[in-house]
């Protein structure tokens, strides 16, 4: 458990932590590919050989998570793709319960995501999770991903902290990297984003199997 009497400002991932990985990975990894080889008379399997190079260039960037570049990069409509998959969309087990806790015992709470804000959209749109938070921040404002330690800074201009006083909770380990860095006291992983796929093990950092882990009571 955390000392809860230390923290003032909760700071959420939203895919992995928040939401099922589920989504996203079925997403990327299944339905872009089919829909890129049947627009582009394709196997699936060559489609993919296409495909994750270029994901993969990609990742820990701004253009990874950017809706608008991988529909000019693929020539497909992807907010259109993630709309015809969204009844996959899930909140994992227990968050509705931790965040209102949390809000309950007084704490800022603000959802911190990479996500493109079509993206964003969608998912509020399907979990109304939205109303649980004090401030919603999309790093695409700040034109640098969560991965880059200058983030965190470029936050805290924004949504004033004390990051003695806060926690983050988030699925991908160098944005926790990239927060120690910056000096962010209390982090937090998790064990397992994607619903359909083995618990992982972290040694890096603690890390939660779900929010029961670490709600205030």
């Amino acid at each position: 458990m955390l000392n809860w009497t230390n923290i003032t400002s909760v700071l959420l991932d939203m895919d992995g932590t928040l939401l099922d990985l589920h989504f996203d990975n079925y997403f990327w990894q299944h339905h872009v590919p089919q829909r890129y080889a049947e627009k582009n008379a394709l196997h699936i399997d060559d489609a993919r050989d296409i495909l994750f190079p270029k994901f993969k260039s990609a990742e820990g960037t701004m253009n990874w998570y950017c809706v608008d570049y991988w529909s000019e990069q693929l020539d497909l409509d992807i907010e259109q793709l993630k709309a015809e998959v969204d009844h996959l969309i899930a909140v994992h087990p227990h968050v509705i319960e931790f965040l209102e806790s949390v809000k309950a015992a007084g704490k800022h709470v603000a959802l911190v995501t990479n996500a493109h804000h079509k993206s964003l959209m969608l998912k509020m749109d399907r979990t109304s999770l939205h109303h649980h938070f004090d401030d919603i921040i999309c790093a695409h404002d700040f034109s640098v991903p969560k991965e880059d330690p200058t983030f965190w800074g470029k936050l805290n201009k924004t949504m004033v902290f004390d990051k003695e006083q806060t926690l983050l909770v988030d699925d991908t380990l160098s944005v926790l990297r990239s927060a120690q860095e910056y000096g962010i006291k209390y982090l937090r992983a998790v064990l397992n984003p994607d619903s359909q796929s083995p618990q992982r093990e972290v040694e890096e950092f603690k890390a939660i199997k779900d929010f029961r882990d670490i709600t205030p009571y």
